[in-house]
């Protein structure tokens, strides 16, 4: 075991109050947030179960771990809300100048379609 990895192996918790892996060197039956997601799973209010410490661009990176055993189904969203979210996003391409649906996101920085501010579309 490096001295990298030596560092950040603690699985008792003793050193870093969680039980400490190092990068890739988590052991199974834990994952992260994302890892969980593609799963089709949430933690499901569970708390922290473990973390990975490694050396990172900006100093010490950790990435919390979450039992599987634990995690539950993600939800699915209703008819309702995807309607309420499909009607939110055509507003956001909507001009409010001209009222055409572009197949865009109007900039919010001119707040109109790029026909309404003149500039040529590409």
């Amino acid at each position: 075991m490096g001295r990298v990895r030596a560092a950040f192996f603690d699985p008792d918790g003793a050193r870093y109050g969680l039980p400490t892996f190092w990068w890739q060197g988590a052991p199974a039956g834990y994952a992260t947030r994302r890892q969980l997601r593609a799963r089709g799973l949430c933690p499901g209010r569970q708390p922290i179960a473990a973390q990975i410490l490694w050396r990172g661009v900006g100093g010490i990176r950790a990435a919390y771990l979450y039992r599987l055993d634990r995690a539950r189904p993600k939800r699915t969203a209703s008819p309702a809300v995807l309607a309420a979210l499909d009607k939110a996003l055509r507003a956001r391409r909507t001009c409010p100048t001209c009222r055409r649906l572009r197949p865009y996101y109007i900039p919010r920085s001119t707040g109109e379609c790029l026909i309404c501010q003149g500039e040529p579309t590409a």
